[in-house]
Formats: structure tokens, C-alpha cells, sequence
């Protein structure tokens, strides 16, 4: 349903009629399997579990997961009940080798969780991968805790099935920072380029990401989902683990936000999503996508640092 929003909030939405046209665009499983063609560049409505055994295998260069965490949530009426460590580990046991079976023999997976479950990523990680990194990544919203440190960070567990043998271009995903006490060689800039903007390093990015914005309501990107990621982040880990059209698979599509990254970037995608206002979010934000490409934090193939670009266009 439309909600009244204040002039300024962005927050994407869909009417009843638009559900009705975007629901004829999604893929609803009849039990049967589903070719490589006709997942393609598809959202799948329906639940993982009933879904997984139908697609075929080693069809993804690149799969992102951001499963529930182990934290009570209520996803608009489908609810995720905490469980003790134990049990959430056998959850995770009993879904991600099937999704790992998707993934090519040169592919890459990222898993996403907070301090809580993160234990558990690394353990099925370990279990059905080879374990290559965690990145740490500031996510900085939500109240501060009166008898704890507020929690502002999330991991992603970076796992393959080759270590000798996957895709990862470094050159795409380096970040351009400022330089606060430039330093010269012979009277000329060493390691850095002055601009009419400031002057600026490109530099390889490490796994410990403070350069994001997570979605508020004044952003485009943003839907009502409650766990949204931002666009900025998906896209690094596409263009620096997805060649240019591979396919990149989000067995919990959400909002859309890896599909409609990887539509921005000439990459081909899948998802799959039980929830069907959801999925119709996620398409609406697909059809946008079409004309518009930008990535807020993004721009001319460069990833800029929060905040150091000019106060017009501030990330």
C-alpha cells in the first residue's frame, strides 16, 4: 500500500496496480527444473528450500548471501525467530551446500552477518569453501546501547572453490582518497594528483570498508525493507569478483539491491525471493535501473571515500 511520504523521502514504492504488472515479470517455480536461459536476469518468487535442487549447477560467477541473521526479525509479516548457536549453525547446515553447488569451479561467494552469527558464517564458510577474507564494513545507523558499545559494524566472510584459480579485479574496486599532507619529489606530486577538487590517491582498498552509506529515506535507493544493503557496497563485491556478463546469483534477493547492482554494471543476475512485495519492489527497481545506472559513492569508475567530494555532491 502507498504510504504519505514527506516531500523529500525517496523511498521507493509500488501501488496495487503496479504489483499486478511487476508480478507478471517474476519466475514462480512449478516443481520442474529451470535452465540457465530461463533464470537469467530473473527474479524467482519463492522459497529457497522448495527452489534450490531446481536450478542447475555451477551456473554463477559470483553468489552474495545475506541470509536472516540469527536476531528476531520480522520481514513485513514473515518472521525469523532467534535461536540458540547450535541450531542457527544446523539453519546455515541446511541450505548453503546446496547454494555452493551453483557457484562455478572459478566463482566466488560472500556471506554476509553481524558479531552475533558470524562465528557460524566462518564455520559452514570453512566447511564447504576455501576461506580468503572477512571484511569488516561501518554501518553506521541506528541508536547507541546504554550498557554496551553500539553496534556499527557487519562482516562478509569471502570464500571460493579454487583458491589457485578465481576472478578478482583489483583495479576496479581501488578508492580514491584525499591526501591531507601531500608530498612532492622534485617539485611534483608523488603518488597522488592534484584537481580542481582536492588532491587525491588511488589507493588498493583493504577489508576494512568506512566509506558506506546504509539506505535512509532521502536516498533513491531506499525501500522499507529492514535489512537493506547499500548499492555502494554490492558493488564492489561485483566488480571485483564478477567478470562483465557473468551472472551473480542472491539466494536471498530481499529488496533487489544485488540484482539491481548487477544490472547497473553489465552484469547478468538472478534472485530468489519468498516474499512477493518484495520481489515486486525488487522489479520496480530494476525497471529504473534501465535508465539509470548511478551508484551513489560511485561515479566514472571510481570509488569515492564518504564525504570527500564537494558538499554538493556529498557521499
Amino acid at each position: 500500500m502507498i504510504k504519505e511520504r514527506a516531500p523529500r523521502n525517496q523511498t521507493l514504492q509500488v501501488n496495487e496496480n503496479e504489483i499486478i504488472e511487476f508480478k507478471k515479470r517474476l519466475l514462480f517455480p512449478a516443481g520442474l527444473p529451470i535452465s540457465e536461459d530461463l533464470l537469467t536476469d530473473k527474479t524467482i518468487c519463492s522459497d529457497l528450500f522448495q527452489t534450490i535442487d531446481l536450478l542447475p549447477d555451477a551456473f554463477a560467477d559470483l553468489i552474495i548471501i545475506d541470509p536472516p541473521y540469527n536476531l528476531s526479525k520480522d520481514f513485513s509479516g514473515m518472521k525469523f525467530r532467534q535461536m540458540n548457536d547450535n541450531a542457527y549453525l544446523d539453519y546455515l547446515r541446511s541450505w548453503f551446500p546446496q547454494v555452493v553447488k551453483k557457484l562455478k569451479p572459478n566463482g566466488s561467494l560472500y556471506l554476509c552477518g553481524d558479531w552475533k552469527c558470524t562465528a557460524a558464517l566462518y564455520t559452514v564458510m570453512n566447511e564447504n569453501l576455501s576461506v580468503i577474507n572477512r571484511i569488516t564494513w561501518q554501518r553506521e545507523k541506528g541508536k547507541g546501547a546504554k550498557t554496551n558499545w553500539k553496534n556499527s559494524m557487519e562482516d562478509i566472510w569471502f570464500g571460493v572453490k579454487n583458491p589457485k584459480d578465481y576472478y578478482f579485479d583489483i583495479d576496479a574496486v581501488k578508492v580514491r582518497r584525499k591526501v591531507l599532507a601531500p608530498y612532492k619529489q622534485d617539485g611534483k606530486p608523488k603518488d597522488w594528483e592534484e584537481t580542481p577538487e582536492g588532491n587525491f590517491r588511488m589507493t588498493h582498498p583493504s577489508n576494512f570498508w568506512d566509506d558506506l552509506t546504509v539506505p535512509y529515506w532521502s536516498m533513491p535507493e531506499n525501500t522499507d525493507h529492514p535489512t537493506q544493503k547499500p548499492e555502494k557496497l554490492i558493488a564492489k563485491l561485483i566488480l571485483a569478483s564478477c567478470p562483465p556478463e557473468g551472472i551473480v546469483f542472491d539466494p536471498f534477493l530481499g529488496s533487489g539491491t544485488t540484482s539491481v547492482v548487477a544490472k547497473k554494471l553489465g552484469r547478468r543476475y538472478c534472485g530468489i525471493e519468498m516474499n512477493l512485495e518484495f520481489c515486486c519492489w525488487a522489479e520496480k527497481r530494476l525497471e529504473k535501473a534501465t535508465a539509470d545506472k548511478t551508484i551513489q559513492g560511485y561515479e566514472d569508475g571510481v570509488f569515492w571515500e564518504r564525504n570527500s567530494k564537494s558538499l554538493k555532491k556529498s557521499f
